[in-house]
């Protein structure tokens, strides 16, 4: 019926999650209110886990793309479950240190690393620098001389691939702020540069073709292509690059006309590639990292939002307005994202109301769903956005000095808090 296992409906008709009902988790802790489900979580950790264990004979590691939704629990969950850390920021950095997250097993991301987040990356012993550019790739030798360090690095490579996704979550292709291009032969010239400084050791390749994506063949392709430059390095350089990263992007159900593929099967066919390309270039199988965030956490959120207004415009559409919109959840504005909304109080009921569900900020385009089915809504009711675990949280902000929600983790019928809920003196803190 829903779009995630961990969601179901008791006896009195209401939705609930990890064995809680969701009216009584807003009534407790208020709305809007981000619940994640524990125990989905930590299953799909496992099966990642496992899936290297099966195809890869361990040789590799899950890093959990902690942009996704980054707080100190869910560090130290990817810690509990085997997992390394993606990060893209100071921030992210600072807040794994927080949690007693093993560094070493983190890599650090993004197009523009400034020279303090590149130091405090240093000091905070980060394993491995993910370079973007040949400014970053200088920046970072320098940095490393003057602080007596060596860093090991990645260069993040556009492989050219196509990931038939939202133009703005589309990072693999040649037009992107992100990466050196092949065609371009910039990506061979950068790992022959890298081998001119001393505070450097290129030990990885990396790529991401993009986000949400449902189909196989784009990693297989990226996977194939990224082994066809390691061999051209190995052939014209004669160096061996020992470790692979893959990136993230697989795709999760917002909605049930997603269908998205399971990871046991991208994995499967991914380190099918790998292998066989490997033996064609004559090259040893690489140690494989891959970065899921989005599937990791997307289907174990929920939002709960408080239903506050009713306005119906005859012939043209109903709204409802609840309590939060584009400051919880931004992605319908930027993506126009389709999800899945229940009223929670009558999840048994079927779906036979059309109503466009907008939010609170004085801003027209602030809308969380249009034109979405859902059982007949009341002023007062407690509405449930689907799979809000992803890019919600961790896109949030304070627009209109609005405070953002509190995260409540939730197992076996319990729930706790994990990020308290901003009050109105967090808004005002920093003014002067």
């Amino acid at each position: 019926m829903f779009v995630s296992e961990c969601l179901n409906v008791n006896n009195e008709g209401h939705l609930t999650i990890g064995g809680c009902d969701t009216l009584e988790l807003a009534k407790e802790f208020g709305t809007p209110l981000y619940v994640l489900d524990e125990t989905t979580i930590r299953n799909v950790c496992k099966a990642y886990v496992k899936s290297f264990e099966k195809y890869y004979h361990g040789n590799g590691m899950p890093l959990y793309a902690s942009k996704a939704l980054s707080c100190k629990e869910l560090c130290r969950i990817a810690k509990e479950e085997g997992l390394g850390l993606d990060v893209v920021s100071g921030g992210e950095i600072y807040t794994a240190v927080q949690a007693g997250f093993p560094m070493e097993k983190v890599h650090f991301h993004g197009n523009n690393k400034t020279a303090d987040e590149i130091r405090f990356a240093l000091e905070s012993n980060v394993g491995k620098f993910v370079v973007d550019n040949l400014y970053e790739l200088e920046l970072l030798n320098e940095i490393c001389g003057e602080m007596g360090k060596k860093a090991n690095i990645s260069f993040r490579i556009k492989p050219g691939v196509d990931a038939h996704t939202h133009n703005f979550i589309r990072t693999g292709q040649i037009d992107s702020k992100f990466g050196f291009a092949l065609e371009t032969g910039e990506a061979f010239e950068a790992v022959k540069k890298a081998q001119m400084y001393d505070n450097v050791n290129l030990t990885e390749l990396h790529c991401h073709i993009g986000s949400q994506i449902f189909d196989i063949d784009p990693f297989v392709t990226a996977a194939e292509i990224m082994l066809d430059f390691m061999g051209k390095i190995h052939d014209e350089l004669g160096i061996v690059i020992s470790e692979l990263n893959l990136g993230g992007g697989f795709g999760i159900m917002y909605t049930k006309d997603d269908e998205p593929v399971p990871y046991e099967n991208y994995m499967e066919k991914v380190s099918e590639a790998v292998k066989a390309k490997a033996k064609e270039h004559g090259l040893p199988v690489p140690y494989i990292f891959i970065e899921p965030g989005r599937s990791i956490v997307g289907e174990a959120g929920i939002t709960l939002y408080k239903v506050g207004g009713k306005k119906e415009i005859p012939n043209v559409r109903t709204y409802v307005s609840v309590d939060g919109g584009m400051t919880d959840n931004i992605r319908y504005a930027l993506y126009q994202s389709a999800y899945t909304v229940v009223n929670a109080g009558k999840a048994d009921k079927e779906p036979d109301e059309i109503v466009t569900v907008a939010g609170k900020c004085c801003e027209s385009g602030d809308l969380v769903q249009e034109h979405t089915k859902v059982a007949k809504v009341e002023v007062g009711d407690t509405l449930a956005v689907l799979s809000t675990g992803a890019y919600n949280y961790s896109m949030a902000s304070n627009y209109n000095r609005i405070p953002r929600p509190a995260i409540v983790m939730v197992k076996d019928g319990k729930a706790r808090i994990v990020v308290k809920r901003e009050s109105y003196e967090d808004i005002v803190k920093n003014d002067i």
